[in-house]
């Protein structure tokens, strides 16, 4: 049985509320002081802040004191309605009719319209999965256009007792009686971690963990810049450890090919910290067909996004569509989306490090 509690985002003040206790889970309303509601969602390892009423956006996560998010300008989320305006967060949902940059065709706004929009409902689901105990955040939009798409979304955060990984899952559903185009990233922006090493069930060949060629329109290449990418074109495992953190200024994006997978279909990644802790990212390769790296280390910005599991490449609509990227979703049909992630601790980067190794890693994919 499941326990239901509605949210409300007048709840939400200055002085943070706790609304849930139930054994070692918490949950509590507070207000940023640039006044955007927020949900923090507790259990014994750590918590996650979640921004129940801007795009089901996670704010941070914090567990066994580490901080996960990467690191920005920002202090505390923005009112927005593209991601640029407020890019600090741990995590966003990317899309859901347009994403990635912009190309010199497209004229949506880049990662599209969902990172920052308004939610029409949010609430708290306690219940019990697997024999366990979980707490799950909801949100829902109805996101409605004349003479265009109508789809019902909901994202959603699930917490699991004693855990420091916790799930970030999408339902997408088309209420349009026409088909609706759909493209979808999980943007999860882990800290940047000099010296961090990037575990993956795929050799660093170019075949398989291929370095974007394209420049975006925000990157402003130098001829040093140009000839690092003709480098790992040819070479990538130069960047398989997080060695030289000044090669990351600007941005390095790579797409990952034939990720290995287990026994459930489920693939899995990692960024090992030179203190023997690590972050994770499990996922199904048949929801998510394509998984971007994308490293930034710069004055203003610090981030390794080392897995995006993604159904396109972020090179925008026009370019995504020319290489068969957008899904298409007939009317009525509903996608769902999951990733699991989080922190690892000592222990627990130890087996993720020999679970990884155990996957097929065949050299073509």
């Amino acid at each position: 049985m499941t326990a239901t509690i509605p949210l409300h985002e007048a709840l939400a003040g200055e002085a943070e509320r706790r609304i849930l206790t139930a054994g070692e889970f918490s949950a509590s309303l507070f207000r940023f002081h640039t006044g955007i509601a927020a949900l923090r969602l507790r259990n014994a390892r750590g918590e996650v802040v979640v921004l129940p009423w801007m795009g089901g956006m996670i704010w941070s996560a914090r567990f066994d004191g580490v901080p996960l998010a990467m690191q920005s300008g920002f202090d505390a989320p923005r009112p927005a309605w593209t991601i640029a305006e407020t890019y600090g967060c741990f995590a966003f949902h990317s899309g859901l009719l347009r994403n990635g940059v912009p190309g010199p065709e497209d004229d949506h706004a880049p990662h599209g319209e969902f990172p920052c929009a308004p939610m029409d409902r949010a609430w708290l689901e306690l219940g019990e999965e697997e024999g366990e105990p979980v707490l799950r955040v909801v949100s829902l939009r109805d996101h409605v256009m004349g003479f265009g798409p109508h789809y019902l979304a909901q994202p959603s955060v699930t917490l699991r007792p004693g855990a420091t990984l916790f799930e970030i899952g999408l339902a997408v559903r088309n209420l349009s009686g026409k088909p609706m185009e759909l493209m979808y990233m999980a943007h999860i922006n882990f800290a940047f971690t000099p010296g961090g090493r990037c575990v993956q069930p795929a050799p660093f060949t170019p075949e398989r963990t291929e370095v974007r060629r394209a420049v975006p329109a925000h990157v402003t290449p130098n001829p040093s810049y140009l000839a690092l990418i003709e480098s790992l074109a040819t070479d990538p495992s130069r960047m398989a450890t997080l060695a030289e953190p000044t090669l990351y200024d600007p941005e390095q994006v790579f797409y990952l090919h034939g990720l290995g997978t287990d026994a459930r279909g489920e693939t899995h990644l990692m960024l090992a910290r030179p203190e023997g802790d690590g972050f994770g990212m499990s996922y199904s390769p048949a929801a998510f067909p394509q998984t971007v790296r994308w490293i930034l280390n710069d004055p203003d910005q610090k981030v390794a996004a080392f897995a995006l599991p993604s159904t396109c490449q972020p090179e925008g609509y026009t370019a995504e569509k020319r290489k068969g990227h957008v899904r298409m979703l007939a009317p009525g049909e509903e996608a769902r989306f999951a990733v699991r992630t989080g922190y690892l601790d000592r222990a627990a980067t130890a087996r993720m490090d020999s679970l990884i190794a155990s996957l097929p890693q065949d050299p073509s994919p």
